[in-house]
Formats: C-alpha cells, structure tokens, sequence
C-alpha cells in the first residue's frame, strides 16, 4: 500500500528546491549570454553601445539598492510566517500592500530619475561630455528604461511570494524571459518597424528592455493566481507588518550600499593601473564567477530563506540550524571545485570564449589570473547569500548592514596593501574583493552561530575539509589532463574546447568519487534528494 508523504525533510526540500533554480539559472545565463553576443554584434563597443549600458546600469543598480536585494531579503520571511501563522487571506494582504506601496514609492524615484537623468549621467560618466553627442544619447537611454527599476521590483516581489509558496521554477525562469523579451521585441521593433516609423535601433533596444521587464513580470502572474494570490490596490501605512518590512528593507539597502561601494572603490584603484587592461581584465574575469555564484550561491538562498523563515517563524530553532548547516554544507560542496576548477581551467575557458580579434594572448593570461583570485573568495560569495538572509529571517537586518559597512573598510585597506605590491597589480584587487567576500561570510557565521547557540559546526567542518581535499584531488587530475592535452594539441580554439570537453568531465567524475570514498554526507544529501521525486513522494508500508 502506497501512503503520500507530503512533508520531505527540510534540508531535502531545500536540495531540492535549489537543484530546480539551478537549472533555470543556467538557462537564464545562457540565454543572457545569447543577448550579449547579439548586442555586441550590432553595436560593437563605440560610443553607440557605451551610451546604451550607461542607461542600463543606472536602474540596474538601483535595482539591487531597493528592488531584488533588500526587497526580497525584508518581504519573504515576513510573508513566509503570515502565510504559515494567519492564512492565505492575510497573506494575500500583506502582498497587496507591499505592492501597491512598491508602485507608489518605487514609481515616484522612477519618475524622479527620469527628470534628473542629466544629473545621474553627469555624475557616473562625466566624460561623455567630451564627445558630441554621447551625453545626450546616454540620457535618452536612461530616460527609456529608467521603468525598468519599477517592473523588476514587483517581479521580485512575485518571486518573493512564489518562492514562500514553494514555487522555486518559475520565477527562476523569469529573467529568462527577460532575455528572449529585451533583445526579441528590440530586434522586431528596431528592425522590422524601426525604419518605417523612424525608430533607431539601438532606441528599440532599450524599449525592449522595458518589454523584457514587463514580460519578466507577466510571466509570473499566472502562477500567483494559482496560488491564490491577485492584485488588488490597497494603501494602509500603519500595517504593522507592512512597516516591519520596510525598518527591514532600511538597513538592507544600507547592507546593499556598501557592495556597491566596495565595487566602485575596486573600480577606482583599478583604473589607478597605468596601461590599458585593467579594469576589462577584472570585468571579464568577474562575469566567470557569476556562472557558479548563480548557480549555486543564488539558488541555494533562495530555496533556504522560505524553509528557515518558517522555522523561525515557529520556534523551531534546532530545525533552523540544521536546515542552514545542510545548506552552507551544500554550497561548499558545489563552490569549492568550482573554484579549484576555474583556477585550474580558467586560461583554457577564457581563451576559447574570448580570445580573438583585439582581445589578445596576453589580455587572456591576465584575465585568466584575475580569475583565480576571484576563484578564492567563491565559497565565501556564496556563503553570504545564504547567511545574510538567515538574520533577516531572525528580523534582524542590522547585524548584515553592520558587517557590510566594516567590510568597506577591509576592502579599502586590503586594496591598498595588495595593489602596493607592483608584482600583483589588477590581481590584487581581485584577492582583495576575495578576502573581503571570505570576512563578511566567516563575521556572519561566528555571530550567527553565537547567537544561536551553535549550528552543528562540527558536522560542517567536517563535510568542508572532506570536501577540500576531494577538490584537490580532481584539480591535481584536471591540471594534468589539461597540460596533456596543450601539449599534444597545442592552444588554438579548437584544442582548448577538446580539453574543456575532457577535463570537466574527467574532473566531476573524480570529484564525486572522491566524496563517495570520504563519505561526503552532502552528497548523499543531494543524492536523496534530486534522484527521483515519485521516490521521495510514496513511500511503501
């Protein structure tokens, strides 16, 4: 007799949910990938194509100020325990105020932005002025998608109310649809209609930033109704739990500040390098990492904030450890060979990707060396989006914004010392933003683990030495296979894609063989959870 299991282990869940995110995460990168490649086909790097990504960072990055960062980080566990402790009636509330307070608040600094868009302009890149016209173009382009900020926020508050719902595939797919959307439209409109109505190309392009924005939202709305969940305007600003969300989102977008300093602060010592390079070498190498860091770091999170907040949300504090064990757990199993991985294969991989044209022999060796002093600090990347969000499920939103404010100060004062030494120049830098990334991730590890009265810490260092040297095993195996491979096929683009063809699967297969012999629990974790879900959902008496 077959009896239905409805309530899985929560770390299992948590695999679970994360191994779906993943997925979807790897699609959206390639697919963001494909909308790069189009954008440099038709614009090139001029001053056509500067003018459009000045645009596009403005909301960008105020995006991660209020929208996906702060906003998720204060909304979900909030949301999470009303859905758990009052229904969905109160929950469906709760988000009716959040967004309508999210088109009222976010829409007014939209429309500010688009007003005072010179102003934001002249302040990132006031060298625009020295070429006619380029300003102009920048402010045009920034006026356009300055919406985009408000779409990707009510997005990320669909994602937020999806993901507390156990819904983890489709709003991972969202900025998926983005991608397809942007660059689709952008080509139909500045294409196909564009010289018929007298619209520039690279104008459509950024309308279809907005259609991709608003795609990425519409996507998800089919999916809440599911669940119960449709918008109705609705204002009361003294919703205690309303202002508990937004103290909450006060000092995460403090928290959120501070990365975005650390990042212009390395900008600037980068752009102090004498000689052309720098701040490419570091850009590029950067792009590598948010592959692993999306994949594992970011689905990770966002599979364990909804599973810890109902945890908390209940008292039950052993289960919130365990659950945060087992995630951290997880995430040292999937970043440590992957840093070992790109520090092994990162020439390779950059050369068969980027290599070519102006991009020379030598600005892949450079990039390739940035790589791997980024590739030190992944496991700490990744550890941060899953221990930031653990004190926000505690409501406390000040210990994260604290560490990151230090943190500007580790990061100013490791930059200095390392770029000092002339012999590391840009990388450097790199291992500086590691080490910052490796501080901030143990800082809030000791502090939680304080105040928690422990979270299985022993269990965890016992799966994160395993894991290290399982690691070291398949990067001793990846080098040689490589080397090998160099030397009998030499370095062209097509040698370099044969390796990556035989080393990375070489390397995971030793990797997991290694775990299976070490007894790596994670693993058996992951095993039990992603193997078959008509297994894990009938159990048989």
């Amino acid at each position: 007799m077959a009896t239905r299991v409805d309530n899985p282990a929560p770390a299992e869940s948590v695999v679970r949910s994360a191994g779906m995110v993943s997925v979807a995460m790897a699609i959206s990168r390639i697919t963001g990938l494909v909308r790069e490649i189009v954008m440099a086909r038709l614009f090139g790097a001029g001053f056509v194509y500067d003018a459009f990504l000045l645009g596009f960072r403005i909301p960008n990055l105020t995006r991660d100020l209020f929208a996906e960062g702060a906003l998720s980080s204060a909304f979900v566990p909030i949301f999470t325990q009303t859905l758990a402790h009052k229904g969905r009636k109160e929950a469906a509330v709760l988000a009716n105020l959040v967004a309508t307070a999210l088109i009222i608040v976010v829409g007014l600094f939209c429309l500010l932005g688009i007003i005072f868009s010179p102003a934001w302009v002249g302040l990132l890149a006031s060298g625009f002025h020295q070429v006619p016209g380029k300003f102009e173009l920048a402010v045009k382009m920034t006026r356009i998608m300055f919406a985009f900020l408000l779409l990707v926020a009510l997005a990320a508050q669909a994602m937020g109310v999806l993901n507390a719902c156990n819904r983890f595939a489709v709003p991972a797919l969202a900025s998926t649809l983005f991608n397809i959307g942007s660059v689709g439209f952008g080509l139909i409109l500045g294409y196909l209609l564009g010289p018929r109505f007298g619209i520039e190309p690279i104008t459509a392009m950024a309308v279809g930033v907005l259609f991709g924005g608003a795609l990425q939202l519409a996507w998800q709305l089919p999916a809440l109704g599911a669940e119960g969940f449709h918008f109705h305007p609705a204002w009361d600003w003294s919703h205690p739990l309303l202002r508990k969300i937004f103290r909450l989102m006060g000092p995460a977008i403090v928290g959120s500040a501070a990365v975005q300093i650390n990042v212009l602060v390395i900008t600037n010592f980068a752009s102090r390098i004498p000689g052309n390079g720098p701040v490419s070498w570091l850009a590029y190498s950067f792009r590598f990492m948010q592959l692993p860091l999306g994949l594992f770091g970011v689905a990770i999170a966002s599979a364990t904030l909804p599973s810890i907040s109902r945890s908390a949300g209940v008292g039950d504090f052993d289960e919130f450890r365990r659950t945060l064990s087992k995630s951290l757990g997880m995430v040292f199993l999937l970043t440590l060979p992957s840093s070992v991985g790109l520090i092994a294969l990162g020439r390779t991989m950059i050369g068969a990707i980027y290599q070519g044209g102006k991009f020379s022999a030598y600005d892949t060796e450079q990039t390739a060396i940035a790589l791997s002093c980024y590739a030190v600090g992944l496991a700490g990347y990744s550890a941060l989006k899953v221990l930031n969000p653990a004190f926000y499920a505690l409501h406390d939103a000040r210990t994260p914004m604290l560490v990151s404010l230090i943190s500007i100060g580790v990061n100013y004062v490791t930059a200095s010392f390392l770029l000092s030494d002339t012999a590391l120049g840009h990388a450097g830098l790199a291992l500086s933003t590691s080490v910052n990334a490796v501080f901030g991730a143990v800082a809030l590890f000791l502090i939680l683990r304080k105040r928690m009265g422990g979270i299985y810490g022993r269990n965890l260092i016992d799966s994160v030495w395993k894991i290290t040297v399982a690691s070291a095993v398949m990067g001793a195996a990846v080098l040689l296979s490589s080397h090998g491979i160099e030397g009998w096929l030499g370095a062209g683009r097509l040698a370099r894609l044969i390796d990556l063809a035989i080393s990375i699967p070489l390397g995971l297969l030793i990797f997991y063989a290694a775990c299976r012999i070490l007894r790596v629990s994670e693993l058996e974790l992951a095993a039990r959870a992603l193997a078959d879900p008509l297994a894990r959902r009938f159990r048989v008496n």
